[in-house]
């Protein structure tokens, strides 16, 4: 059982930044890989990032290579994405999710997940 809290969202402007964080529960943080989603309105819901629970191996969606990264503090059994000069079609509701042992780079399966949290993005 994870439970999984996203913060951070908000207004941010084309060209700026913003960092995501997801806070879990429990002690056994390091056995789960964490992973990025987001689902704009109409949209289905969109992998982004996933980072192994040692925080060795990362996997990046295309789109968002070289502008966002996904990292974790274990100690403070936390995820972050940093979005760095965010597009306004990227517009979402982000979520962060958790599984035990997954690969990074298989996409879905995740079987736990946050409420999400709303990012805009404006010119």
């Amino acid at each position: 059982q994870v439970r999984l809290v996203e913060s951070g969202g908000g207004l941010v402007q084309a060209g700026g930044s913003l960092r995501l964080s997801c806070a879990a529960s429990g002690r056994t943080f390091g056995s789960y890989t964490m992973g990025w989603f987001r689902q704009a309105p109409g949209k289905e819901r969109e992998f982004i990032a996933a980072i192994s629970g040692s925080g060795g191996a990362t996997h990046y969606a295309d789109s968002v290579k070289g502008r966002f990264t996904i990292s974790r503090d274990n100690a403070k059994n936390t995820v972050y994405l940093q979005m760095n000069s965010p597009k306004a079609e990227e517009k979402a509701v982000y979520y962060c999710a958790a599984d035990r042992w997954i690969p990074v780079e298989v996409r879905t399966g995740y079987d736990y997940w946050g409420q999400g949290t709303q990012v805009t993005v404006s010119s």
